[in-house]
């Protein structure tokens, strides 16, 4: 966006133009210098701002999320908030994270490879101590993690980030499975160096202690979905789920108009064939039912009510007691 200036500083630039200060070639030189970008192969940009800003939304849910999950588990003040997103080589995010920290590998099926959730140790420690009873205080030991506490976290993440996939609900089906908790951080290559990735950045507040959570995504991940992420995408998403809610409705107004045929069955019995030969006018029929039996309705030979026989003034009649589930 190009920087927009004020009627004091458009006045004071043509007073200098006119007193001879500054040259109008002066002026388009450094305008020239200032349309020139410097462009960092290493810091390749394959995400749009409107597929970051798509991320952003499906973060925020996701927090929100996070948010109820932890309250519930805690039982204290909780809260998730999105502070960055933004799209970096993996090189650069392993080294912005400490040496040892709490990393959460997630695979997203169907999608390929593996996404890491890392998770402040000050923060890590605060759900901990809340989980064993204590007030909730942060501390970073992770190179003295016990097994107790490692399985405790384990399962806390687990659950925690299995939820993942529902924050991607609108966008495509992704089914989140926790694989395993890893601390140092020069143990994981899950990309090349240079390969680009989203860094989601959430700020979390446990308590009185606060710290960041940090999700990376591989565009390598991502790429089957990405097309997805754009408006485009979801304003034909919305143009299609018109039309599909018109054709429903066009739907159901022909099949209320339909006409089906309605039959009671007041009962049913046997007989061979030696005997349906012999039957003569007035031979009487035991039917394999009482007469307090409800009698059944069928819908188009399909078994769909249980009925009471009655009379509607001079009408015979039929009242509907229970619908019959299909088997």
């Amino acid at each position: 966006m190009s920087e927009v200036l004020s009627q004091h500083e458009i006045d004071a630039l043509l007073s200098a133009i006119s007193s001879g200060d500054m040259e109008v070639d002066e002026i388009r030189s450094q305008e020239e210098e200032r349309r020139v970008k410097v462009y960092d192969f290493k810091r390749a940009l394959r995400f749009s701002k409107d597929q970051l800003r798509s991320l952003t939304r499906i973060h925020e849910q996701f927090a929100r999320m996070l948010t109820t999950y932890f309250s519930a588990q805690l039982r204290t003040y909780v809260q998730f908030t999105v502070n960055t997103v933004e799209q970096l080589p993996y090189d650069e995010f392993i080294h912005s994270i400490p040496n040892m920290t709490m990393l959460n590998l997630v695979h997203l099926h169907p999608l390929d490879g593996r996404i890491i959730f890392e998770v402040n140790p000050n923060i890590a420690y605060a759900m901990l101590d809340r989980m064993l009873g204590g007030p909730g205080l942060g501390m970073n030991k992770i190179e003295n993690l016990t097994e107790i506490e490692t399985r405790i976290m384990t399962q806390l993440f687990r659950k925690a980030f299995s939820q993942y996939g529902s924050a991607w609900d609108s966008i495509a089906e992704i089914d989140a499975e926790y694989a395993e908790l890893e601390v140092n951080p020069q143990f994981l290559q899950l990309v090349s160096p240079n390969e680009t990735v989203i860094l989601v950045s959430l700020y979390v507040t446990v308590g009185e202690v606060s710290g960041t959570l940090n999700i990376c995504l591989p565009f390598v991940t991502l790429e089957p979905i990405i097309s997805k992420l754009s408006s485009h995408f979801w304003m034909q998403q919305e143009k299609r789920r018109t039309v599909e809610e018109h054709q429903t409705e066009q739907m159901e107004a022909q099949l209320m108009g339909s006409i089906v045929d309605l039959k009671a069955v007041l009962g049913q019995t046997e007989l061979s064939f030696g005997e349906l030969l012999h039957l003569e006018v007035g031979d009487c029929l035991a039917l394999q039912a009482r007469t307090t039996d409800p009698v059944e309705l069928y819908v188009d030979d399909r078994k769909m009510f249980k009925a009471r026989p009655g009379l509607n003034g001079k009408h015979l009649a039929l009242q509907v007691l229970d619908r019959i589930e299909e088997e």
